[in-house]
């Protein structure tokens, strides 16, 4: 990664790790995301599944219905998704029926990671309706700060 790059990515994995925080202080998992697209924030989301009752309120997912709304459009592919987690696999099919381009996390989930899982749907190319898998930007940005978000 460009060193101007890690600097952008750096800035905006800061605001995840705000959003996280309010996550966090609300009783959710401690996870936030933003939607970029032409290198600015379009929609934020803070994961909301304990305080919604709702499962699907996962930061990731509440970040692309904002995205949609905002964007009034549902091809996100000139977009791309920053996130203090991995993205699970439920939101990683969201992602790839969005066709985000990008995702850059901040730390891999493991087993019900959409790319780090044995169940890989972020990255799967064998479903030939997909678009092409989003590249993957993997730790090295802020990862210690997302990690420490679990303690």
């Amino acid at each position: 990664m460009a060193p101007q790059d890690k600097r952008k990515y750096e800035q905006w994995m800061r605001r995840c790790i705000k959003l996280a925080k309010i996550a966090k202080r609300r009783g959710d998992s401690p996870v936030g995301c933003i939607i970029v697209q032409n290198g600015k924030i379009v929609s934020e989301g803070i994961e909301g599944g304990k305080t919604h009752n709702d499962i699907t309120y996962h930061a990731e997912i509440v970040a692309i219905r904002n995205a949609v709304d905002v964007l009034s459009e549902t091809d996100l592919s000139d977009c791309i998704l920053v996130t203090s987690h991995e993205p699970c696999i439920m939101c990683s099919y969201v992602i790839r029926h969005h066709k985000i381009k990008t995702v850059i996390a901040g730390m891999n989930t493991g087993e019900i990671g959409g790319y780090s899982s044995s169940c890989p749907v972020l990255i799967d190319d064998s479903i030939e309706r997909w678009a092409s898998p989003p590249q993957i930007v993997d730790g090295g940005v802020l990862e210690e700060e997302c990690r420490r978000l679990n303690d």
